[in-house]
């Protein structure tokens, strides 16, 4: 997502919200950010901003103010940002028979993985703030759990996702049946 996206989209979310909800989330963080700090604030974009400066929020970790979002009951706020960081596959430079590949990968691990998924997304290099968005985006599908791992780490390597590099990090995490099948399939 562009900084101009994310900035589009934090900017809906502080004009979607009242001046309690901007006072209840002031509320929760005035621990970490400070009472002082806070009393200067007087719209979200500024709030947004502060966490932004203070390295709680970036385009690529959104999940302090997500949570934020829940706790003063505005889950379609924190929808809003969680569905707006997943874009659609980039065009990353892969050769067409990567992608094929890759695409390949993608359903055959997603079919096989389970509950292995946070443990492939750390070998694959993944955080834990992103393992974090991608588990309250899909809570109880681990399908779409395991394609959107995949989505995000294919969006984090570019033009660097090869299909081997998949196999060798499900055979570090001693998944060799599925890096069978993958393989088989390939």
């Amino acid at each position: 997502m562009s900084a101009l996206q994310f900035n589009s989209v934090l900017l809906e979310i502080s004009n979607a919200m009242s001046a309690d909800q901007l006072n209840d989330m002031k509320f929760l963080v005035q621990q970490e950010i400070g009472k002082r700090n806070l009393e200067k604030i007087g719209s979200g974009r500024e709030l947004f901003q502060l966490f932004r400066e203070r390295g709680k929020l970036s385009e690529d970790d959104t999940a302090f103010l997500s949570k934020l979002l829940k706790e003063i009951k505005r889950q379609d706020l924190s929808d809003k940002l969680d569905n707006f960081s997943v874009q659609p596959e980039p065009d990353d430079g892969l050769s067409e028979e990567e992608k094929a590949k890759l695409k390949i990968a993608t359903e055959v691990i997603a079919e096989n993985l389970g509950k292995s998924w946070r443990k492939l997304g750390r070998k694959l290099g993944l955080s834990e703030s992103k393992l974090e968005s991608i588990s309250k985006r899909h809570p109880t599908d681990l399908e779409e759990t395991a394609v959107e791992l995949l989505k995000e780490w294919r969006k984090s390597r570019g033009a660097e996702a090869q299909t081997n590099m998949l196999i060798d990090a499900l055979r570090a995490c001693q998944l060799n049946m599925t890096a069978d099948k993958v393989e088989d399939r390939l």
